[in-house]
């Protein structure tokens, strides 16, 4: 196993006892030596998920002890603004936490992050987001459902939540045998939409609907390089969603930003955003419509585009099509780019890897007749930690492109 969270249901010679979904049970090695202790699941391929490496109680205070661990990694990343005096941060009701800190500067503060990432975090199963006090629960395995009341109640007593709000419907819960939980957890519904702040930046999150818990916390430190590169360029962000990199070049002064989504609602959370940084929407463009096509039909040069669409291939049967997606907007992003130009290129495909990805790019700038460096790659922020030994988690990969000529 070398270390990996994981036990595969073929790798099992044998199960003593009878066990249930979710139950807690000990790994041995063929020769006996123990391995570790987690939960099982009969029903699935990935039939135990590790949580210890040791023989340990696994009750309340083991997970209070994993969730501190994981938010003392999120300290140096929430902030509050200091600099106009009192927030409402610092009066609410997590100013009292240790993950909410002062700073000297408004300018890059954020008060929203991921708490927990499973496996990175020790965790597996278990996702917490913060989105400026409101947290939101995700939980997606059998074994992590078991222990929901403990989680919660851990996370109400470190954190003292404005709303906890569980965003338990990721499409593998149907194969661990469960059913989508979704709602406020103890209290009202929340507002339609939740205000955050990253890195000054501000936006509207719909925790309740949104892609995700709500928002894209993965790419925070992408964004932040696209506002250090926007300067005076025609930006092109395809897959917008709600506007994280259209606001983020607007803000570092693009000269132009087209925004282009399927959905409807995502794009007028996207103008709403805009207009939340006090972006002029003159210089922007707000496109309805399919990538491919767009990228096909559209006859504009771009000098910056962004690349961030949905995982292509949410399984391995789907790597065959995820390869010809990756491919056809890469390709047509290169044919629209000026000579100098950039592309930020983005995959969270967890079955294709940096290596992969990068060949599938070499093959669509030789389709495109573009010559391409590689002048930056990158994976998720530390918010979203992988286990040494487990490479699935590092999902997202992220290539920054310059066209040659």
């Amino acid at each position: 196993m070398r270390g990996h969270p994981w036990v595969f249901s073929g790798g099992i010679a044998r199960v003593e006892g009878s066990t249930d979904a979710g139950e807690i049970v000990d790994v041995f090695s063929h020769i006996g030596a123990f391995i570790g202790r987690g939960y099982y699941n009969p029903n699935s391929q990935i039939a135990v998920r590790l949580l210890a490496r040791s023989p340990v109680e696994i009750d309340k205070a083991f997970f209070r002890g994993r969730i501190e661990a994981a938010l003392d990694l999120r300290k140096s990343i929430l902030s509050a603004e200091t600099a106009a005096g009192a927030t409402e941060a610092e009066d609410g009701p997590l100013a009292s936490d240790p993950l909410v800190r002062a700073t000297s500067s408004g300018a890059g503060a954020t008060n929203s992050c991921r708490l927990i990432h499973a496996e990175g975090d020790l965790l597996p199963g278990l996702i917490v987001d913060n989105y400026g006090g409101y947290l939101v629960l995700q939980i997606n395995t059998a074994g992590m459902e078991r222990f929901r009341e403990w989680i919660i109640s851990i996370l109400k007593e470190l954190l003292s939540p404005i709303m906890l709000y569980d965003r338990s419907d990721a499409g593998m819960r149907i194969q661990e045998g469960l059913t989508d939980a979704t709602g406020p957890i103890g209290s009202d519904a929340p507002p339609e939409h939740i205000e955050i702040r990253e890195n000054g930046c501000r936006f509207f999150v719909d925790i309740k609907g949104g892609q995700k818990t709500g928002f894209y916390l993965d790419q925070r430190d992408n964004r932040s390089c696209i506002r250090g590169l926007a300067q005076g360029k025609r930006v092109l962000n395809c897959f917008s969603y709600t506007g994280g990199f259209s606001v983020y070049a607007s803000l570092g002064g693009a000269a132009h930003v087209t925004s282009v989504e399927a959905s409807a609602d995502a794009l007028e959370l996207c103008k709403e955003n805009l207009i939340l940084n006090d972006i002029p929407l003159k210089d922007h463009r707000l496109v309805k419509g399919d990538v491919f096509e767009f990228l096909r039909e559209d006859e504009n040069v771009y000098d910056l585009i962004i690349l961030d669409p949905p995982a292509f291939a949410k399984r391995k049967g789907q790597v065959r099509g995820a390869i010809r997606g990756y491919k056809d907007i890469n390709l047509f992003a290169m044919k629209r780019m000026t000579k100098g130009g950039l592309i930020l290129t983005c995959s969270c495909s967890q079955h294709i890897d940096a290596e992969h990805f990068q060949t599938i790019l070499s093959y669509a700038a030789t389709d495109a007749g573009r010559a391409i460096q590689i002048i930056g790659h990158w994976g998720a922020p530390i918010d979203h930690p992988h286990a040494l030994y487990h490479a699935e988690g590092e999902y997202l990969k992220a290539f920054l492109l310059r066209v040659v000529e």
